[in-house]
């Protein structure tokens, strides 16, 4: 089973017991969250794909912790001008662990 979740604008392919580093979420260490914008599902070789979303769907995860990615070197220069900026950044992220995938059976759902 694994499901298509948008977190953060931007979009996963998540499994159960799966880790994952998603953007910055304004969340606690061990926190459980719940996203309900997920685009498609699959399960028993079944595909729901949501129009946008599947809307009897959601994916439940833990958040493990907030940390910094790698660092990325920003340099700009201007040839013969003597012109040179140099500049890093690490870009935030939270790590969570996807608990389980729920897909709830709603008669006359159409997805």
């Amino acid at each position: 089973m694994y499901a298509v979740v948008r977190i953060g604008g931007m979009q996963y392919r998540v499994a159960p017991q799966e880790r994952l580093k998603v953007p910055r979420l304004r969340a606690e260490e061990g926190q459980t969250l719940e996203f309900k914008d997920v685009l498609l599902v699959e399960a028993d070789g079944e595909v729901l794909v949501g129009t946008p979303t599947v809307r009897s769907a959601s994916v439940r995860a833990k958040v493990l912790g907030h940390g910094k990615g790698e660092k990325v070197i920003v340099f700009k220069m201007k040839r013969r001008k003597k012109y040179r900026r140099k500049r890093g950044h690490r870009q935030p992220y939270t790590e969570v662990l996807v608990e389980d995938i729920k897909l709830e059976e709603v008669e006359g759902d159409g997805t």
